[in-house]
């Protein structure tokens, strides 16, 4: 059971200490926490544990080779970078909310209203809106300007949802004038601060004198929660139920889990590599340090070693490997990625390319981290409504008691037969039109020039009802529960008692209704074919439409069955008891009212099929082709029924016709069809394999529920050798387990939608795209990236993700070189040093040469382009690589190690020789070496880099320039004996030049 909480309205000695304030804060640190938070947080990583071990080792003078500065410096400078970071954002964070906290509000305390800031809001106090005021936190209406307790309110901040959602005040409300809405007291029974935003089970009892204690249901319907705007209402007042970050909104928000991508997980395991080969090399080179020392080092007169040292005298040596050996492992690739990651995330908002010029919506990057995804991506599932079609609705066809609409001309609005039935008032047709206008959650809006526009939840709601218009039936006004219909200039006025509202389970949406001229009580249902049809009344025949079902849904169209029944008083009375208190219960109250609806929803007399277009939106078969051509497998998840999927599919390229193409059905309602059906495409799968042809299952959410828990292997398998899968009738959670059953099969899974519905199946994958569409902003709110259209899909994949990766797998792989490099020039100069762990270069060298001469060459290639873009796009097989990680892989990475072997291996050599002939100092002969690795490094990214602009030019060949000009300061100093330094370092371009052909 729920934990509960009571909310004592306008009552300041009551309860209002319990709960918290309305202060908002979304900080992560305050300036006293900051420093040990931020710096836990860096150090729960294990590379950052590492180098601070290595830092703290290099403290003790008698191990370390060289300055502890030489890793401090880079260490702190990083973590300074990351804290700095971490810092504005979380500053950002608190501008924000010390805006929302100090914004003033109206409230009333002991009977007279104040202003106040909305931090100081407490659970309990009553809250006025003007027209247009935003809610500070999560209100239960008491009252609204109009008479019948009716208000509109804006939810985009919350749900994305741009249309106007209405909102009525509790029954026990009606009738309250202003000012005994400023004395009003009672209690509000509410579950604990939750995230759902679709729900609100409560109940309330006002206190006398104002009611008796009857309990009064509330609803979703009778809250405006915080971020909602109030539109189209003078004035609303409510009591604050949920404050600060325990509204709806506060509790929904949160860190999303990072995402891993294929190249991280790459990079950890080339991490966990270098770290054991250097573990071996500290081993191998500690042993013969101590041989060394034991054997030659004491017979040498200048060496005077002690005769006999401390305990620990065995580690010294194989310690000051260590801390040589370190830099194997680069310091800096942590932060070098985020950077070049952030860049990639710009790249993708800053394309003119991506910009939907319908809405003018530019493509966005919320996830800055995952980029490189985009290009190894195998698997892509998409919703269908609004994602693949425009989600909007146009009505095309019925059929009506046998007679079909539309067939002909394919537009029933304009068909003679429609409009000759309308004219001659068939009553059939005038019911079937009477059900499309009024069983809906539609708002009527009309202008000051007396036009009508509807505002909708559903674009399936708002096509019907300006089809309805159309042929006369106007839905022209909802004051209250009164609806107002106009046919023919002729008013018809009901009342509205019960709204049964759709459910993804019930897939249906039905209202009471009381006419208020006859005074019957009317049932009006619509929704899919299953949830219709065999509820028929006896007798009725409904094989007419079932055809016509069928019919429309080979034409790709969205149908829709239309039904209505009379309720006798009693009956009504009796069930509405029971749905009342099946409203009241604060246990179960989904469930238990979706049992009572059940109880009313039966013996129909079916009005007809309602076939609504939804078209494809441009480009998408073109872009479902070109992906395919790259390799990408799709998977189609749809809540629509089978037969509109399968011809959509047909549409856009999914599966090709026969015979290029086959489709192959699971259908089945128990265990044993299920099975059968699910061996048996198996078998054609396997037997299929080896041939080209295009194959695809096609699966419904019954059937997929039991193959989901009782053939889940076999499910598994089937979706490994299947390319192509339409899923239909399937819910939100289905669609999340279908993702995760692709990624527990090593597949990278992109998933994109438009609606709330999408919201989890986004989450779940790999790579989350929402399409900002008529649904609104919640996909797209939840997605790592978010885009106008679906065509825009293949750029984002074939151009931003292929860049990404290419240019990421060169930059970690690089990062490594340029370490080794350094490294094992470090171990060759072991072997003529005597082994001992000392350091060829100084500690400056060494801190400048991750920082800054060998930063901005690795920075640079991010502007990469191997290919064209059109190159690309016309050519999508190139994708391959990217997908199998041609670029990034144990392979590639060992092709790196042995160049920066070979590299080290030259420059050593070459270093030694110009010192064996010149009889340099060691000094001169630590920069002589540091000039030729940072030679090397421009080279290397000379060569790897494919489209070499002027900017990277300059920025390569800039770090060179940075190298001789900071040596040439130092040389110029009277002390440090380097005048003859330079001279050799600005000869060494010739030596390195000649690296280049043995690359």
């Amino acid at each position: 059971m729920k934990m509960r909480r009571c909310v004592y309205i306008n009552d300041d000695n009551l309860a209002q200490d319990l709960y918290c304030d309305n202060r908002i804060s979304n900080r992560k640190y305050t300036i006293w926490n900051f420093l040990p938070k931020n710096l836990w947080e860096q150090f729960s990583r294990l590379m950052n544990q590492y180098f601070l071990l290595i830092a703290c080792l290099q403290l003790w003078p008698l191990i370390t080779p060289v300055n502890p500065v030489s890793t401090w410096g880079p260490l702190i400078f990083i973590f300074a970078v990351s804290a700095t970071k971490e810092a504005c954002d979380d500053y950002n964070r608190y501008i924000s909310d010390k805006k929302a906290n100090e914004k003033e509000v109206w409230i009333v305390r002991q009977g007279i209203k104040k202003l106040i800031q909305a931090q100081d809001i407490k659970v309990g106090n009553i809250v006025w809106l003007r027209e247009n005021d935003e809610a500070p936190c999560d209100l239960v209406l008491l009252g609204t300007a109009d008479p019948l307790g009716t208000c509109y309110v804006e939810t985009a901040a919350l749900d994305g949802e741009t249309d106007l959602k209405t909102r009525v005040i509790p029954s026990a409300c009606m009738g309250m004038d202003f000012e005994l809405l400023h004395k009003i007291k009672g209690v509000i029974e509410c579950p604990s601060p939750d995230k759902d935003i679709r729900r609100c089970d409560a109940n309330m009892r006002l206190f006398p004198p104002f009611i008796d204690n009857d309990v009064c249901p509330l609803t979703i319907k009778n809250t405006i929660l915080q971020s909602c705007y109030l539109r189209n209402t003078e004035w609303a007042c409510g009591v604050a139920v949920y404050t600060g970050n325990e509204t709806k909104l506060g509790m929904s928000r949160g860190v999303p889990e990072p995402k891993l991508t294929a190249v991280d997980a790459m990079i950890d395991r080339l991490t966990g590599a270098i770290f054991v080969f250097q573990i071996v090399v500290v081993i191998v080179l500690g042993i013969a340090g101590n041989v060394w020392k034991d054997t030659e080092a004491r017979q040498q007169w200048y060496v005077q070693y002690p005769t006999e040292g401390p305990w620990y005298e065995l580690l010294v040596i194989p310690l000051r490997f260590e801390l040589l050996c370190s830099i194997m492992i680069p310091i800096s690739i942590k932060v070098s990625l985020d950077l070049v990651k952030s860049l990639y995330a710009k790249f993708i908002d800053w394309d003119d390319k991506m910009v939907d010029l319908e809405t003018g919506t530019r493509s966005h990057a919320t996830n800055t981290a995952i980029s490189e995804d985009l290009g190894q991506v195998e698997y892509i599932l998409t919703d269908k409504t609004g994602t693949l079609t425009e989600n909007k609705m146009v009505f095309r066809r019925c059929c009506i008691s046998g007679s079909c609409y539309g067939n002909e001309t394919g537009d029933a609005l304009t068909d003679e037969k429609m409009l000759n039935a309308v004219s001659s008032g068939s009553p059939d047709v005038m019911q079937f039109l009477k059900v499309m206008a009024i069983c809906n959650t539609v708002i009527p809006v009309k202008s000051s020039s007396g036009a009508i526009s509807y505002k909708a939840q559903s674009q399936d709601e708002e096509a019907l009802v300006r089809a309805a218009a159309q042929l006369l039936m106007v839905f022209e006004n909802k004051s209250g529960n009164i609806v107002d219909i106009n046919f023919n200039s002729s008013l018809i006025q009901y009342e509205v008692l019960d709204i049964l509202e759709f459910t993804s389970d019930r897939k249906r949406m039905s209202i009471v209704l009381k006419d208020c001229q006859s005074g019957k009580i009317l049932l009006m249902s619509k929704g899919a074919d299953e949830s219709i049809l065999p509820y028929a009344r006896a007798g009725q025949q409904i094989r007419t439409f079932a055809e016509a079902v069928e019919q429309y849904a080979q034409l790709g169209l969205r149908t829709l069955c239309l039904a209505w029944r009379e309720l006798g008083d009693d009956e009504y009375q009796e069930w509405a008891s029971m749905f009342n208190e099946a409203n009241s219960t604060l246990v179960d109250r989904e469930w238990r009212v979706a049992e009572v609806c059940q109880r009313l929803e039966h013996g129909f007399d079916i009005l007809g099929v309602a076939a609504i277009e939804d078209r494809l939106q441009d480009g998408v078969p073109e872009t479902i082709e070109t992906l395919r051509k790259a390799g990408i497998n799709f998977w189609m998840l749809t809540g629509d029924k089978q037969s509109t999927a399968i011809q959509i599919a047909l549409s856009c390229n999914f599966v090709s016709p026969e015979p290029k193409g086959q489709l192959l059905i699971i259908n089945g309602k128990t265990e044993d069809e299920v099975c059968r059906n699910l061996e048996r495409v198996l078998l054609t799968m396997r037997i299929a394999d080896a041939e080209p042809k295009d194959i695809a299952f096609v699966v419904d959410g019954w059937a997929l529920e039991i193959a989901l828990k009782h053939y889940s292997k076999a499910f598994t398998e089937l979706a490994v050798l299947s390319r192509t899968a339409i899923c239909c009738r399937v819910t939100p959670s289905q669609k999340a387990q279908l993702v995760e059953l692709l990624k527990s099969c090593d597949y990278r899974t992109l998933a994109i939608g438009d609606g709330g519905n999408d919201v989890r199946m986004i989450q779940q994958a790999d790579i989350g795209v929402g399409i900002s569409g008529r649904e609104g902003l919640q996909a797209a709110r939840a997605a790592d990236y978010s885009i106008g259209k679906f065509r825009f899909l293949k750029r984002l994949i074939l151009v931003h993700g292929r860049y990404s990766y290419n240019r990421t797998a060169f930059l970690s792989q690089y990062s490594f070189y340029k370490s080794l490099l350094i490294c094992f020039i470090q171990i060759f100069f072991s072997f003529i040093s005597g082994i001992s762990g000392t350091s060829l270069f100084n500690s400056v060298s060494l801190m400048a040469y991750n920082v800054f001469y060998t930063s901005v060459p690795v920075l640079v290639h991010v502007l990469d382009k191997d290919l064209g873009e059109k190159t690309v796009m016309q050519h999508p097989q190139i994708l391959f690589y990217c997908q199998a990680g041609r670029l990034l892989n144990p392979s590639t990475f060992a092709g790196w190690f042995g160049r920066s072997l070979f590299h080290a291996i030259v420059v050593f050599g070459i270093t030694i020789h110009s010192y064996a002939l010149e009889k340099s100092e060691m000094e001169e002969v630590s920069m002589v070496a540091l000039s030729g690795c940072i030679w090397l490094q421009a080279f290397v990214v000379a060569i790897e880099t494919n489209s070499f602009t002027v900017l990277q030019h300059l920025a390569i060949w800039g770090n060179l320039v940075a190298f001789y000009v900071i040596n040439w300061i130092v040389s110029a100093l009277p002390s440090s004996g380097m005048y003859t330094i330079m001279f050799r370092l600005c000869r060494q371009p010739s030596y390195w030049c000649t690296i280049i052909y043995f690359r």
